[in-house]
């Protein structure tokens, strides 16, 4: 096993867009979604234990989850939870990785990824990382994988390369030209007919010093906060100075941060059956569904005249539905959504307003 890679597996999020399923007190990565038998967040981490050391995965999530992370991963040792403060986007928590990672190994590559995405063909996935490894140790580069899209996708952010050549004899390897936001379907299709665009995956590797260096110069204020506890990291007072980091550093995203300002970012162009399960309709494709295209699961469930929707309940609750075609149907102990699936992109701002007039009783 390879002792200077390390994995940091970001555990943070809410999923706020699968609601009401997935809440603050158990985000979608700590359940079983998929009707596998485990975890979103443990599936991550078996797949990373097949390159990577377990002693060398960490786990950045928000303090509230510690005792959640410890019961679904057992293998793991408290020292290998960074817990956060405060949700301050995915920018600090990797700088807070790798400041850790520093005082362990100076000379390491890291991998860092999502704890709640889909990968169906990790035998690919895990050669893709080896060769994105491989590529990224002698050199001053950031990496990033990007999916070949076979859909126009407003869900997703988009990479575009400078061109198809192969780059320095890896294949499927090229600079990036541009990160563009989720995008309209109009414009999306425009990004699939074109060839040259990429879903982002949010899957990065690189080395510890390549990472440093871009922080030192594009985000020298947040890479000052956590490296002035450079000797504090591994000690009883790391978590007092972790809150004192994140109540001063900004709430940035790594791409918006760094990765779309940097000149030394390329991507790794792939095809392993990936999703970042971001939404139900994401979800749909991979649930089995009857005759009729309804996605119900192991809820009990009778849909008459109705097809193409998603309907989950919890065990023992009848859920019956008639004449809905292509409706997201949610029914939890204490709330029931029904939203259209095109719809789907306001589940947020539905979030947003049942906050407001509830409280966070329901979020």
């Amino acid at each position: 096993m390879d002792k200077d890679l390390y994995c940091v597996i970001m555990a943070g999020g809410i999923g706020s867009r699968f609601w009401p399923m997935s809440r603050t007190r158990t985000p979608k990565q700590f359940m079983d979604i998929l009707g596998t038998g485990r975890t979103l967040i443990q599936h991550t981490f078996k797949r990373f234990q097949a390159i990577c050391p377990t002693q060398n995965i960490l786990i950045v999530s928000n303090v509230e989850y510690r005792d959640l992370i410890l019961d679904q991963l057992p293998e793991i040792h408290p020292s290998q939870l960074l817990l956060e403060p405060l949700r301050k986007n995915t920018a600090p928590c990797i700088a807070y990785a790798n400041q850790r990672i520093a005082t362990i190994n100076p000379d390491a590559t890291i991998i860092v990824a999502p704890s709640d995405h889909l990968i169906l063909d990790e035998i690919e996935f895990l050669r893709i990382i080896r060769e994105g490894v491989g590529f990224v140790r002698s050199r001053d580069v950031l990496l990033t994988l990007g999916i070949r899209p076979n859909r126009p996708e407003t869900g997703y952010g988009y990479i575009q390369v400078n061109d198809l050549e192969d780059f320095d004899g890896f294949p499927n390897l090229h600079k990036v030209k541009t990160f563009t936001e989720k995008p309209n379907l109009e414009l999306a299709q425009i990004f699939l007919d074109s060839g040259d665009f990429f879903w982002n995956s949010g899957v990065f590797v690189w080395s510890l010093t390549s990472i440093q260096r871009a922080y030192e110069r594009h985000l020298p204020d947040m890479q000052g906060l956590f490296a002035d506890g450079r000797q504090l990291y591994g000690t009883d007072v790391e978590e007092a100075f972790i809150k004192q980091v994140y109540g001063a550093c900004d709430k940035i995203s790594i791409d918006y941060g760094l990765m779309e300002k940097a000149d030394n970012v390329y991507v790794l162009c792939a095809d392993f059956g990936w999703s970042d399960l971001g939404t139900w309709g994401s979800l749909y494709s991979h649930l089995f569904r009857d005759d009729y295209g309804n996605a119900i699961g192991q809820s009990l469930v009778l849909a008459f005249d109705s097809s193409g929707n998603i309907i989950h309940a919890p065990e023992g609750k009848l859920t019956v539905v008639q004449g809905l075609d292509d409706y997201i149907i949610i029914n939890t102990d204490d709330v029931l959504l029904i939203c259209k699936k095109e719809d789907e992109q306001q589940i947020r701002l539905m979030v947003d307003e049942v906050k407001m007039k509830f409280g966070g009783n329901y979020i």
